[in-house]
Protein backbone atom coordinates (compact mmCIF):
# COMPACT_ATOMS: atom_id res chain seq x y z
CA UNK A 1 0.00 0.00 0.00
CA UNK A 2 1.09 3.30 -0.66
CA UNK A 3 2.13 5.49 2.24
CA UNK A 4 -0.10 7.81 3.38
CA UNK A 5 0.57 11.29 4.79
CA UNK A 6 -2.14 13.48 6.17
CA UNK A 7 -0.39 17.28 6.04
CA UNK A 8 -1.89 18.80 9.18
CA UNK A 9 -0.96 19.15 13.21
CA UNK A 10 -4.63 19.90 13.73
CA UNK A 11 -5.60 16.85 16.37
CA UNK A 12 -9.17 17.08 14.67
CA UNK A 13 -8.18 16.13 11.42
CA UNK A 14 -5.76 13.56 12.54
CA UNK A 15 -8.70 12.08 14.76
CA UNK A 16 -11.33 12.21 11.99
CA UNK A 17 -8.99 10.21 9.53
CA UNK A 18 -7.99 7.64 11.92
CA UNK A 19 -12.14 6.86 11.61
CA UNK A 20 -11.39 5.35 8.09
CA UNK A 21 -8.75 2.61 9.96
CA UNK A 22 -5.80 3.22 7.41
CA UNK A 23 -2.35 3.44 8.50
CA UNK A 24 -0.81 7.51 8.00
CA UNK A 25 0.90 9.60 9.73
CA UNK A 26 1.09 13.65 10.33
CA UNK A 27 3.56 15.90 8.66
CA UNK A 28 3.34 19.66 9.22
CA UNK A 29 2.67 21.33 5.79
CA UNK A 30 4.22 24.75 7.24
CA UNK A 31 1.72 27.07 4.32
CA UNK A 32 1.24 30.55 4.83
CA UNK A 33 -2.64 30.66 5.57
CA UNK A 34 -3.15 34.47 4.66
CA UNK A 35 -5.88 35.52 1.92
CA UNK A 36 -5.11 36.91 -1.01
CA UNK A 37 -7.02 40.09 -2.03
CA UNK A 38 -10.35 39.57 -3.52
CA UNK A 39 -10.43 35.69 -2.37
CA UNK A 40 -13.28 34.51 -1.94
CA UNK A 41 -13.85 32.12 1.12
CA UNK A 42 -14.04 28.85 -1.13
CA UNK A 43 -11.26 29.81 -3.19
CA UNK A 44 -9.36 30.55 0.10
CA UNK A 45 -9.72 26.74 1.35
CA UNK A 46 -9.29 24.82 -1.68
CA UNK A 47 -6.50 27.10 -2.41
CA UNK A 48 -5.05 26.42 0.94
CA UNK A 49 -5.95 22.94 0.95
CA UNK A 50 -3.61 22.18 -2.62
CA UNK A 51 -0.93 24.18 -1.19
CA UNK A 52 -0.88 22.16 2.10
CA UNK A 53 -0.41 18.69 -0.21
CA UNK A 54 1.65 19.87 -2.53
CA UNK A 55 3.96 21.17 0.38
CA UNK A 56 4.36 17.38 1.79
CA UNK A 57 3.87 15.87 -1.68
CA UNK A 58 7.14 18.05 -3.16
CA UNK A 59 9.23 16.41 -0.76
CA UNK A 60 7.60 12.69 -0.42
CA UNK A 61 6.81 11.93 -3.37
CA UNK A 62 5.89 8.52 -3.69
CA UNK A 63 3.52 9.09 -0.95
CA UNK A 64 -0.24 10.06 -1.36
CA UNK A 65 -1.00 13.32 0.98
CA UNK A 66 -4.00 14.77 2.21
CA UNK A 67 -4.48 18.17 2.19
CA UNK A 68 -7.65 19.99 3.95
CA UNK A 69 -8.57 23.43 5.32
CA UNK A 70 -11.81 25.07 6.29
CA UNK A 71 -13.00 28.54 5.85
CA UNK A 72 -15.97 29.68 7.98
CA UNK A 73 -18.11 33.18 6.37
CA UNK A 74 -20.62 34.89 8.32
CA UNK A 75 -22.49 37.00 5.49
CA UNK A 76 -18.67 37.36 3.57
CA UNK A 77 -16.56 38.07 6.71
CA UNK A 78 -14.16 35.68 7.68
CA UNK A 79 -14.32 33.97 10.92
CA UNK A 80 -11.23 32.64 11.74
CA UNK A 81 -9.79 30.64 15.18
CA UNK A 82 -10.75 33.24 18.25
CA UNK A 83 -7.85 32.30 20.14
CA UNK A 84 -9.69 33.64 23.27
CA UNK A 85 -12.42 34.11 25.31
CA UNK A 86 -13.79 37.72 24.47
CA UNK A 87 -13.31 37.13 20.64
CA UNK A 88 -15.08 33.51 20.97
CA UNK A 89 -18.14 35.46 22.98
CA UNK A 90 -18.23 37.92 20.19
CA UNK A 91 -18.18 35.54 17.44
CA UNK A 92 -20.89 33.47 18.95
CA UNK A 93 -23.08 36.72 19.75
CA UNK A 94 -22.87 37.64 15.89
CA UNK A 95 -23.66 34.11 14.72
CA UNK A 96 -26.61 33.92 17.04
CA UNK A 97 -29.99 33.76 14.64
CA UNK A 98 -27.60 33.22 11.74
CA UNK A 99 -26.00 31.05 9.40
CA UNK A 100 -22.48 30.53 8.92
CA UNK A 101 -21.32 29.29 5.63
CA UNK A 102 -18.12 26.44 5.90
CA UNK A 103 -16.05 25.73 3.25
CA UNK A 104 -13.65 22.48 3.43
CA UNK A 105 -11.17 22.45 0.86
CA UNK A 106 -9.52 19.37 0.58
CA UNK A 107 -6.41 17.98 -1.36
CA UNK A 108 -4.85 14.77 -2.95
CA UNK A 109 -1.66 14.99 -4.25
CA UNK A 110 0.75 12.48 -5.29
CA UNK A 111 3.53 13.37 -7.07
CA UNK A 112 4.73 9.63 -8.02
CA UNK A 113 1.20 8.41 -8.62
CA UNK A 114 0.09 11.37 -10.84
CA UNK A 115 -2.74 11.92 -8.42
CA UNK A 116 -3.98 15.76 -8.18
CA UNK A 117 -7.50 15.72 -6.94
CA UNK A 118 -9.15 18.22 -4.67
CA UNK A 119 -12.85 19.44 -4.21
CA UNK A 120 -14.70 21.87 -1.86
CA UNK A 121 -17.21 20.70 0.82
CA UNK A 122 -19.22 23.59 1.97
CA UNK A 123 -21.82 22.77 4.75
CA UNK A 124 -24.12 25.71 6.92
CA UNK A 125 -24.80 26.20 10.50
CA UNK A 126 -27.88 27.80 11.39
CA UNK A 127 -27.28 29.14 14.80
CA UNK A 128 -30.86 29.49 16.75
CA UNK A 129 -31.12 32.66 19.16
CA UNK A 130 -28.77 32.59 22.12
CA UNK A 131 -28.55 34.75 25.12
CA UNK A 132 -26.16 36.10 26.41
CA UNK A 133 -26.02 33.57 29.57
CA UNK A 134 -25.95 30.33 26.68
CA UNK A 135 -22.94 32.21 25.48
CA UNK A 136 -20.91 32.12 28.60
CA UNK A 137 -22.36 28.90 29.79
CA UNK A 138 -21.38 27.19 26.35
CA UNK A 139 -17.86 29.14 26.90
CA UNK A 140 -17.15 27.21 30.48
CA UNK A 141 -17.91 24.08 29.54
CA UNK A 142 -16.25 23.75 25.90
CA UNK A 143 -13.47 26.29 25.55
CA UNK A 144 -13.65 25.99 21.75
CA UNK A 145 -10.83 29.06 21.00
CA UNK A 146 -8.88 26.86 18.34
CA UNK A 147 -12.43 26.23 16.15
CA UNK A 148 -13.15 28.39 13.21
CA UNK A 149 -16.78 29.41 14.52
CA UNK A 150 -16.07 28.78 18.13
CA UNK A 151 -18.22 25.56 18.76
CA UNK A 152 -17.27 21.98 18.33
CA UNK A 153 -20.07 20.13 16.29
CA UNK A 154 -18.96 17.07 17.57
CA UNK A 155 -19.41 18.19 21.18
CA UNK A 156 -21.64 20.57 22.98
CA UNK A 157 -21.76 22.71 20.18
CA UNK A 158 -24.68 20.86 18.73
CA UNK A 159 -26.80 22.70 20.98
CA UNK A 160 -26.38 26.03 19.83
CA UNK A 161 -27.78 25.11 16.50
CA UNK A 162 -31.74 24.98 14.74
CA UNK A 163 -30.28 22.97 11.69
CA UNK A 164 -27.51 21.82 9.34
CA UNK A 165 -27.06 21.77 5.95
CA UNK A 166 -24.54 19.51 3.62
CA UNK A 167 -24.02 16.05 3.07
CA UNK A 168 -21.01 15.52 5.15
CA UNK A 169 -21.18 16.74 8.74
CA UNK A 170 -17.60 15.89 9.16
CA UNK A 171 -16.42 18.53 6.87
CA UNK A 172 -17.75 20.70 9.61
CA UNK A 173 -15.14 18.95 11.69
CA UNK A 174 -12.75 19.86 9.58
CA UNK A 175 -11.83 17.26 6.59
CA UNK A 176 -15.02 15.56 5.14
CA UNK A 177 -14.76 11.95 5.16
CA UNK A 178 -16.97 10.80 2.30
CA UNK A 179 -15.28 12.98 -0.30
CA UNK A 180 -11.81 11.82 1.10
CA UNK A 181 -13.00 8.45 0.51
CA UNK A 182 -14.30 9.32 -2.77
CA UNK A 183 -10.70 10.92 -3.66
CA UNK A 184 -9.32 7.85 -2.44
CA UNK A 185 -11.15 5.47 -4.54
CA UNK A 186 -10.24 7.30 -7.55
CA UNK A 187 -6.34 7.23 -6.41
CA UNK A 188 -6.91 3.44 -5.95
CA UNK A 189 -6.89 3.42 -2.43
CA UNK A 190 -10.39 1.81 -1.52
CA UNK A 191 -10.41 2.16 2.21
CA UNK A 192 -13.01 -0.80 2.44
CA UNK A 193 -10.91 -3.28 -0.06
CA UNK A 194 -8.64 -6.45 2.01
Amino acid sequence: MMELILASTSRYRRSLLERLQLPFHCLPPEVDETPHDGEGPEQLALRLARAKANAIASRQPGALVIGSDQVACLDGVLLGKPGNRDRARAQLAASSGRTVAFYTGLAIRGIDAQVDASVVEPFSVHFRDLSASEIENYLDREQPYDCAGSFKCEGLGIALFSRMEGRDPTALEGLPLIATCELLRDAGLNVLSD
